[in-house]
Protein backbone atom coordinates (compact mmCIF):
# COMPACT_ATOMS: atom_id res chain seq x y z
CA UNK A 1 0.00 0.00 0.00
CA UNK A 2 1.88 2.87 -1.59
CA UNK A 3 0.24 5.79 0.06
CA UNK A 4 1.43 8.58 -1.92
CA UNK A 5 1.35 6.67 -5.23
CA UNK A 6 -2.75 6.93 -4.28
CA UNK A 7 -2.07 10.35 -3.22
CA UNK A 8 -0.09 11.83 -6.39
CA UNK A 9 -3.01 10.24 -8.77
CA UNK A 10 -5.80 11.96 -6.85
CA UNK A 11 -4.83 15.73 -6.04
CA UNK A 12 -7.26 18.63 -5.26
CA UNK A 13 -6.47 22.64 -6.23
CA UNK A 14 -8.32 24.70 -3.89
CA UNK A 15 -11.83 26.10 -4.77
CA UNK A 16 -14.31 28.30 -3.78
CA UNK A 17 -18.34 27.47 -4.90
CA UNK A 18 -19.73 28.68 -7.64
CA UNK A 19 -23.71 29.20 -8.40
CA UNK A 20 -23.55 27.24 -12.48
CA UNK A 21 -23.43 24.30 -13.08
CA UNK A 22 -21.81 22.23 -16.28
CA UNK A 23 -25.12 20.50 -18.34
CA UNK A 24 -22.94 17.85 -19.44
CA UNK A 25 -21.22 16.87 -15.74
CA UNK A 26 -24.75 16.23 -14.64
CA UNK A 27 -25.71 12.72 -12.97
CA UNK A 28 -27.63 10.04 -14.62
CA UNK A 29 -29.13 7.54 -12.54
CA UNK A 30 -30.25 4.11 -12.65
CA UNK A 31 -31.87 2.09 -10.17
CA UNK A 32 -32.11 -2.08 -9.63
CA UNK A 33 -33.13 -4.29 -6.94
CA UNK A 34 -36.02 -3.03 -4.34
CA UNK A 35 -36.82 -3.36 -0.58
CA UNK A 36 -38.58 -6.87 0.26
CA UNK A 37 -41.74 -4.71 1.07
CA UNK A 38 -42.46 -1.99 -0.67
CA UNK A 39 -45.11 0.74 0.61
CA UNK A 40 -48.04 1.51 -1.67
CA UNK A 41 -48.10 5.41 -1.99
CA UNK A 42 -50.18 7.30 -4.37
CA UNK A 43 -48.70 10.82 -5.29
CA UNK A 44 -52.09 12.92 -7.18
CA UNK A 45 -51.21 15.50 -9.90
CA UNK A 46 -51.03 18.53 -7.60
CA UNK A 47 -53.21 21.27 -7.90
CA UNK A 48 -52.30 25.31 -9.14
CA UNK A 49 -49.69 26.04 -11.55
CA UNK A 50 -49.71 23.51 -13.35
CA UNK A 51 -46.07 23.55 -15.01
CA UNK A 52 -45.07 24.39 -11.55
CA UNK A 53 -46.93 21.48 -10.24
CA UNK A 54 -46.14 18.77 -12.75
CA UNK A 55 -42.08 19.26 -11.46
CA UNK A 56 -42.86 19.25 -8.13
CA UNK A 57 -45.22 16.21 -7.85
CA UNK A 58 -42.72 14.45 -10.61
CA UNK A 59 -40.01 15.00 -7.75
CA UNK A 60 -41.85 13.69 -4.96
CA UNK A 61 -42.72 10.18 -6.97
CA UNK A 62 -39.10 9.95 -8.52
CA UNK A 63 -37.92 10.16 -5.30
CA UNK A 64 -39.82 7.54 -3.23
CA UNK A 65 -39.60 5.22 -6.29
CA UNK A 66 -35.45 5.57 -6.36
CA UNK A 67 -35.53 5.17 -2.48
CA UNK A 68 -36.57 1.38 -2.97
CA UNK A 69 -38.71 1.29 -0.36
CA UNK A 70 -42.30 2.04 -1.89
CA UNK A 71 -44.24 1.64 -4.91
CA UNK A 72 -45.59 4.37 -6.72
CA UNK A 73 -49.14 3.96 -7.64
CA UNK A 74 -50.27 5.65 -10.59
CA UNK A 75 -52.64 8.74 -9.61
CA UNK A 76 -54.41 8.34 -13.24
CA UNK A 77 -54.39 11.68 -13.40
CA UNK A 78 -56.43 12.67 -10.21
CA UNK A 79 -55.74 15.90 -9.50
CA UNK A 80 -56.00 17.14 -5.97
CA UNK A 81 -55.06 19.96 -3.92
CA UNK A 82 -54.72 19.55 -0.01
CA UNK A 83 -58.08 20.56 1.01
CA UNK A 84 -59.73 18.14 -1.17
CA UNK A 85 -62.13 15.90 -0.07
CA UNK A 86 -60.34 11.82 -0.56
CA UNK A 87 -62.25 8.92 -1.60
CA UNK A 88 -59.98 6.47 0.99
CA UNK A 89 -61.89 3.56 -0.96
CA UNK A 90 -61.75 4.52 -4.31
CA UNK A 91 -57.51 5.19 -3.47
CA UNK A 92 -57.90 1.59 -1.46
CA UNK A 93 -59.20 -0.15 -4.33
CA UNK A 94 -56.35 0.95 -6.75
CA UNK A 95 -53.57 -0.61 -4.34
CA UNK A 96 -52.11 2.64 -2.23
CA UNK A 97 -52.15 2.04 1.03
CA UNK A 98 -50.67 6.35 1.43
CA UNK A 99 -51.69 8.79 -0.81
CA UNK A 100 -50.41 12.72 -0.90
CA UNK A 101 -51.97 15.37 -2.47
CA UNK A 102 -51.18 19.59 -3.11
CA UNK A 103 -50.44 22.53 -4.86
CA UNK A 104 -48.29 24.58 -5.85
CA UNK A 105 -49.13 28.30 -6.16
CA UNK A 106 -46.91 31.45 -7.22
CA UNK A 107 -46.40 34.65 -5.40
CA UNK A 108 -46.24 38.23 -6.57
CA UNK A 109 -42.70 37.98 -5.02
CA UNK A 110 -41.81 35.07 -8.00
CA UNK A 111 -41.69 32.65 -4.74
CA UNK A 112 -43.62 29.66 -5.08
CA UNK A 113 -45.54 27.96 -2.33
CA UNK A 114 -45.80 24.22 -2.30
CA UNK A 115 -48.13 22.46 0.02
CA UNK A 116 -49.42 19.11 0.56
CA UNK A 117 -50.86 16.60 3.09
CA UNK A 118 -50.78 13.15 3.34
CA UNK A 119 -53.06 10.62 4.09
CA UNK A 120 -53.72 7.20 5.60
CA UNK A 121 -55.88 5.53 2.86
CA UNK A 122 -56.07 1.99 4.50
CA UNK A 123 -57.01 3.46 8.39
CA UNK A 124 -59.15 7.04 6.91
CA UNK A 125 -57.18 9.61 8.32
CA UNK A 126 -55.14 12.53 7.56
CA UNK A 127 -51.26 11.93 8.55
CA UNK A 128 -49.83 15.46 8.68
CA UNK A 129 -49.09 18.28 6.06
CA UNK A 130 -47.28 20.67 5.48
CA UNK A 131 -45.90 23.96 3.36
CA UNK A 132 -42.73 25.12 1.74
CA UNK A 133 -41.87 28.48 0.49
CA UNK A 134 -39.23 28.56 -1.92
CA UNK A 135 -38.10 30.55 -4.89
CA UNK A 136 -39.57 29.66 -8.17
CA UNK A 137 -36.46 28.13 -9.55
CA UNK A 138 -36.28 25.95 -6.54
CA UNK A 139 -39.40 23.76 -7.21
CA UNK A 140 -37.50 20.31 -7.21
CA UNK A 141 -36.16 21.34 -3.99
CA UNK A 142 -39.61 21.45 -2.47
CA UNK A 143 -40.43 18.11 -3.68
CA UNK A 144 -37.31 16.86 -1.91
CA UNK A 145 -38.80 18.37 1.05
CA UNK A 146 -42.03 16.67 0.86
CA UNK A 147 -40.32 13.18 -0.10
CA UNK A 148 -38.43 13.78 3.23
CA UNK A 149 -42.04 14.03 4.89
CA UNK A 150 -43.12 11.20 3.69
CA UNK A 151 -40.60 8.83 4.04
CA UNK A 152 -40.08 9.66 7.41
CA UNK A 153 -43.90 9.49 7.86
CA UNK A 154 -44.18 6.16 6.59
CA UNK A 155 -41.05 4.72 7.69
CA UNK A 156 -39.97 6.03 10.97
CA UNK A 157 -36.86 6.92 9.25
CA UNK A 158 -35.51 10.51 8.41
CA UNK A 159 -35.37 10.81 4.68
CA UNK A 160 -32.66 11.95 2.60
CA UNK A 161 -33.88 13.49 -0.51
CA UNK A 162 -32.86 17.02 0.52
CA UNK A 163 -29.35 16.14 1.23
CA UNK A 164 -26.20 16.79 -1.22
CA UNK A 165 -23.48 14.90 -2.12
CA UNK A 166 -19.85 15.98 -3.52
CA UNK A 167 -17.54 14.40 -6.14
CA UNK A 168 -15.22 14.49 -8.63
CA UNK A 169 -15.43 14.24 -12.45
CA UNK A 170 -12.86 14.09 -15.04
CA UNK A 171 -13.75 14.78 -18.52
CA UNK A 172 -11.90 16.18 -21.13
CA UNK A 173 -8.52 16.14 -18.82
CA UNK A 174 -9.38 18.77 -16.38
CA UNK A 175 -11.30 17.86 -12.72
CA UNK A 176 -14.65 19.21 -11.62
CA UNK A 177 -15.16 19.13 -8.08
CA UNK A 178 -19.03 18.90 -8.17
CA UNK A 179 -22.02 19.00 -5.62
CA UNK A 180 -25.10 18.19 -6.32
CA UNK A 181 -28.51 16.69 -5.18
CA UNK A 182 -28.57 13.16 -3.50
CA UNK A 183 -30.37 12.32 -6.97
CA UNK A 184 -27.36 13.93 -8.90
CA UNK A 185 -29.66 16.35 -10.65
CA UNK A 186 -28.68 20.55 -9.92
CA UNK A 187 -24.68 19.75 -9.93
CA UNK A 188 -23.10 22.87 -9.46
CA UNK A 189 -18.98 23.00 -9.70
CA UNK A 190 -17.33 23.91 -7.14
CA UNK A 191 -13.96 23.69 -8.81
CA UNK A 192 -12.14 23.30 -12.37
CA UNK A 193 -9.00 22.39 -12.21
CA UNK A 194 -6.16 20.96 -14.68
CA UNK A 195 -4.90 18.72 -11.75
CA UNK A 196 -6.86 15.42 -9.50
CA UNK A 197 -8.52 15.71 -6.66
CA UNK A 198 -8.57 14.20 -3.72
CA UNK A 199 -10.30 13.62 0.07
CA UNK A 200 -13.49 16.00 0.35
CA UNK A 201 -15.03 15.83 3.21
CA UNK A 202 -18.31 17.61 4.63
CA UNK A 203 -17.88 18.66 7.95
CA UNK A 204 -20.50 18.12 10.46
CA UNK A 205 -22.82 21.11 10.08
CA UNK A 206 -22.41 20.39 6.24
CA UNK A 207 -20.82 24.31 5.93
CA UNK A 208 -17.34 23.29 5.19
CA UNK A 209 -15.45 20.89 3.38
CA UNK A 210 -11.52 19.47 4.25
CA UNK A 211 -9.90 18.65 1.19
CA UNK A 212 -6.07 18.09 0.28
CA UNK A 213 -4.24 20.18 -2.39
CA UNK A 214 -1.28 20.05 -4.40
CA UNK A 215 -0.99 23.75 -5.13
CA UNK A 216 2.39 23.91 -3.11
CA UNK A 217 3.95 21.49 -4.97
CA UNK A 218 3.11 19.17 -2.10
CA UNK A 219 0.19 17.82 -0.25
CA UNK A 220 -1.48 20.22 2.16
CA UNK A 221 -4.73 19.80 4.34
CA UNK A 222 -7.23 22.84 3.61
CA UNK A 223 -10.35 23.54 5.22
CA UNK A 224 -12.82 25.93 2.84
CA UNK A 225 -16.21 27.27 4.00
CA UNK A 226 -18.86 27.22 1.33
CA UNK A 227 -20.90 29.95 2.66
CA UNK A 228 -18.05 32.88 2.37
CA UNK A 229 -15.62 31.35 -0.31
CA UNK A 230 -12.62 31.50 2.86
CA UNK A 231 -10.36 29.37 3.43
CA UNK A 232 -7.36 27.94 5.71
CA UNK A 233 -4.10 25.75 6.11
CA UNK A 234 -4.90 23.39 8.65
CA UNK A 235 -1.80 20.92 7.80
CA UNK A 236 1.41 21.66 6.22
CA UNK A 237 4.01 20.03 7.81
CA UNK A 238 7.05 18.29 6.22
CA UNK A 239 6.31 15.41 3.79
CA UNK A 240 2.41 14.43 3.17
CA UNK A 241 -0.38 15.85 4.78
CA UNK A 242 -3.41 14.08 3.51
CA UNK A 243 -6.32 11.96 4.77
CA UNK A 244 -8.67 14.95 6.90
CA UNK A 245 -11.80 13.21 8.61
CA UNK A 246 -14.01 15.33 10.91
CA UNK A 247 -14.20 14.97 14.62
CA UNK A 248 -18.08 15.10 15.28
CA UNK A 249 -18.38 17.84 17.01
CA UNK A 250 -16.83 19.87 14.01
CA UNK A 251 -13.57 21.11 16.28
CA UNK A 252 -11.10 18.66 15.20
CA UNK A 253 -9.70 17.01 12.11
CA UNK A 254 -8.07 13.40 12.54
CA UNK A 255 -5.18 13.59 9.82
CA UNK A 256 -2.53 11.55 8.31
CA UNK A 257 0.98 13.40 8.76
CA UNK A 258 4.46 11.75 7.40
CA UNK A 259 6.12 14.46 8.95
CA UNK A 260 8.37 12.31 11.33
CA UNK A 261 9.11 9.45 9.05
CA UNK A 262 6.06 7.06 7.93
CA UNK A 263 2.61 7.98 7.69
CA UNK A 264 0.84 7.95 11.44
CA UNK A 265 -2.57 9.32 12.36
CA UNK A 266 -2.16 12.96 14.28
CA UNK A 267 -5.59 14.99 15.19
CA UNK A 268 -5.62 19.06 14.97
CA UNK A 269 -8.16 21.64 15.54
CA UNK A 270 -9.91 22.36 12.72
CA UNK A 271 -8.33 26.25 12.61
CA UNK A 272 -4.76 24.19 12.67
CA UNK A 273 -3.65 24.59 16.47
CA UNK A 274 -3.30 21.66 18.85
CA UNK A 275 -1.47 19.05 16.81
CA UNK A 276 -1.37 15.48 18.46
CA UNK A 277 -0.11 12.82 17.61
CA UNK A 278 -2.36 9.44 17.28
CA UNK A 279 -0.21 6.57 16.64
CA UNK A 280 2.93 5.32 16.51
CA UNK A 281 3.81 2.38 14.33
CA UNK A 282 6.82 0.94 12.50
CA UNK A 283 4.08 0.57 9.21
CA UNK A 284 1.78 2.93 7.49
CA UNK A 285 -1.31 4.18 9.42
CA UNK A 286 -4.30 6.04 6.90
CA UNK A 287 -7.33 6.79 6.38
CA UNK A 288 -9.04 7.66 9.85
CA UNK A 289 -12.56 8.16 10.27
CA UNK A 290 -13.61 8.83 13.91
CA UNK A 291 -16.27 6.57 15.24
CA UNK A 292 -20.19 7.90 15.40
CA UNK A 293 -19.66 9.09 19.43
CA UNK A 294 -15.95 11.07 18.54
CA UNK A 295 -14.38 8.39 21.57
CA UNK A 296 -12.14 6.40 18.79
CA UNK A 297 -10.58 6.38 15.65
CA UNK A 298 -10.87 3.88 13.15
CA UNK A 299 -7.58 3.35 10.57
CA UNK A 300 -6.29 1.37 8.45
CA UNK A 301 -2.97 0.00 8.81
CA UNK A 302 -0.51 -2.30 7.48
CA UNK A 303 1.32 -2.70 10.59
CA UNK A 304 0.55 -6.75 10.50
CA UNK A 305 1.69 -7.18 6.95
CA UNK A 306 -0.97 -6.58 5.25
CA UNK A 307 -3.44 -3.25 5.13
CA UNK A 308 -6.22 -4.38 7.78
CA UNK A 309 -8.36 -1.98 9.78
CA UNK A 310 -7.62 -1.08 13.47
CA UNK A 311 -9.39 1.04 16.33
CA UNK A 312 -7.86 3.57 18.56
CA UNK A 313 -8.33 6.09 21.69
CA UNK A 314 -8.96 9.30 20.19
CA UNK A 315 -6.12 11.01 21.98
CA UNK A 316 -4.32 7.90 21.77
CA UNK A 317 -3.22 4.65 23.27
CA UNK A 318 -3.35 0.84 22.52
CA UNK A 319 -4.56 -0.03 18.75
CA UNK A 320 -7.15 -3.40 18.40
CA UNK A 321 -7.46 -5.03 15.22
CA UNK A 322 -10.61 -4.69 13.91
CA UNK A 323 -10.71 -6.54 10.81
CA UNK A 324 -10.18 -10.31 10.06
CA UNK A 325 -11.82 -11.70 7.32
CA UNK A 326 -9.49 -11.50 4.22
CA UNK A 327 -5.98 -9.91 3.56
CA UNK A 328 -6.81 -6.61 2.60
CA UNK A 329 -9.63 -4.58 4.17
CA UNK A 330 -9.08 -0.89 3.79
CA UNK A 331 -11.27 2.58 4.30
CA UNK A 332 -13.27 2.09 7.46
CA UNK A 333 -16.53 4.07 7.62
CA UNK A 334 -18.25 3.96 10.81
CA UNK A 335 -21.91 4.47 10.45
CA UNK A 336 -24.05 7.44 11.72
CA UNK A 337 -25.35 5.29 14.43
CA UNK A 338 -21.90 3.96 15.23
CA UNK A 339 -23.48 -0.11 14.68
CA UNK A 340 -22.17 -0.67 11.25
CA UNK A 341 -18.99 -0.49 9.63
CA UNK A 342 -18.24 0.09 5.79
CA UNK A 343 -15.08 -0.75 3.79
CA UNK A 344 -13.40 -1.73 0.66
CA UNK A 345 -12.14 -5.74 0.96
CA UNK A 346 -10.45 -7.41 -1.61
CA UNK A 347 -12.03 -10.62 -2.26
CA UNK A 348 -10.52 -13.30 -5.06
CA UNK A 349 -9.21 -9.95 -6.72
CA UNK A 350 -12.04 -7.73 -6.48
CA UNK A 351 -12.29 -4.78 -4.37
CA UNK A 352 -15.86 -4.66 -2.99
CA UNK A 353 -17.82 -2.42 -0.41
CA UNK A 354 -18.42 -4.53 2.75
CA UNK A 355 -20.22 -3.89 5.79
CA UNK A 356 -19.43 -5.19 9.88
CA UNK A 357 -22.22 -5.52 12.27
CA UNK A 358 -19.77 -4.28 15.01
CA UNK A 359 -21.93 -5.80 17.59
CA UNK A 360 -21.95 -9.74 15.96
CA UNK A 361 -18.57 -9.06 14.05
CA UNK A 362 -20.73 -10.40 11.18
CA UNK A 363 -19.28 -9.49 7.06
CA UNK A 364 -21.36 -9.03 4.30
CA UNK A 365 -19.96 -8.00 1.46
CA UNK A 366 -23.00 -5.56 -0.57
CA UNK A 367 -21.88 -5.53 -4.01
CA UNK A 368 -20.14 -7.82 -6.90
CA UNK A 369 -18.17 -5.25 -8.50
CA UNK A 370 -13.68 -4.95 -9.06
CA UNK A 371 -12.57 -1.72 -8.12
CA UNK A 372 -15.22 -0.37 -5.37
CA UNK A 373 -13.47 2.67 -3.25
CA UNK A 374 -14.52 5.97 -1.32
CA UNK A 375 -17.50 4.30 0.92
CA UNK A 376 -19.46 7.04 2.38
CA UNK A 377 -22.90 6.38 4.39
CA UNK A 378 -25.68 8.41 3.66
CA UNK A 379 -26.47 10.61 6.93
CA UNK A 380 -29.33 8.31 8.15
CA UNK A 381 -27.27 5.32 7.95
CA UNK A 382 -29.25 3.35 5.16
CA UNK A 383 -27.53 3.72 1.79
CA UNK A 384 -23.65 3.30 1.21
CA UNK A 385 -22.60 5.75 -1.66
CA UNK A 386 -18.95 4.26 -3.20
CA UNK A 387 -16.67 4.89 -6.38
CA UNK A 388 -16.45 2.14 -8.54
CA UNK A 389 -15.65 1.41 -12.23
CA UNK A 390 -17.43 -0.19 -15.52
CA UNK A 391 -16.06 -0.15 -18.39
CA UNK A 392 -13.07 1.22 -17.42
CA UNK A 393 -14.62 4.48 -16.18
CA UNK A 394 -14.73 5.51 -13.06
CA UNK A 395 -19.11 6.22 -12.11
CA UNK A 396 -20.85 6.54 -8.69
CA UNK A 397 -22.76 3.76 -7.14
CA UNK A 398 -25.45 3.89 -4.11
CA UNK A 399 -26.06 0.35 -2.35
CA UNK A 400 -28.48 -0.05 0.63
CA UNK A 401 -26.96 -1.45 3.63
CA UNK A 402 -28.96 -4.73 3.37
CA UNK A 403 -27.33 -5.08 -0.18
CA UNK A 404 -31.12 -4.72 -1.86
CA UNK A 405 -31.63 -1.80 -3.19
CA UNK A 406 -28.60 -0.38 -5.72
CA UNK A 407 -28.20 2.82 -7.75
CA UNK A 408 -25.73 3.72 -9.93
CA UNK A 409 -25.10 7.66 -10.98
CA UNK A 410 -22.82 8.08 -13.95
CA UNK A 411 -21.83 11.24 -16.56
CA UNK A 412 -22.10 10.35 -20.17
CA UNK A 413 -18.61 11.82 -21.04
CA UNK A 414 -16.93 11.71 -17.69
CA UNK A 415 -15.13 9.68 -14.96
CA UNK A 416 -16.50 10.13 -11.41
CA UNK A 417 -14.74 9.82 -8.84
CA UNK A 418 -14.54 10.29 -4.86
CA UNK A 419 -18.20 10.70 -3.44
CA UNK A 420 -19.31 12.37 -0.16
CA UNK A 421 -22.16 12.44 1.28
CA UNK A 422 -23.11 15.83 3.31
CA UNK A 423 -24.52 15.50 6.55
CA UNK A 424 -28.23 16.56 6.97
CA UNK A 425 -28.71 20.22 7.12
CA UNK A 426 -28.70 22.24 10.42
Amino acid sequence: MNEMSRISRRIFLAFSLLTAGLAQAQLSIEISGAGANRIPVAIADFAGDSAAARVTSGTIRADLERSGLFKVIDPISAQLDENSAINYGDWKGRGADALAAGSVSRGGDGRTESRFRLYDTQKGVALGGAAYVTGADQLRAAGHRIADYIYEKLTGEKGIFSTRIAYVVKMRGQFLLQIADADGQGAATALTSTEPIISPVWSPDGGRLAYVSFEKKKPVIYVHSLAGGQRHIVANFKGSNSAPAWSPDGRKLAVVLSKDGNSQIYTVNADGSGLQRVTSSAGIDTEPRYSADGGTIYFTSDRGGSPQIYQVGANGGDARRVSFEGSYNVSPRPSPDGKTLAFISRREGRFQLAVMDLASRQVQVLTDSHKDESPSFAPNGRMILIATEVGGRGILSAVSVDGRIKQRLSVAAGDVREPAWAPFSQ
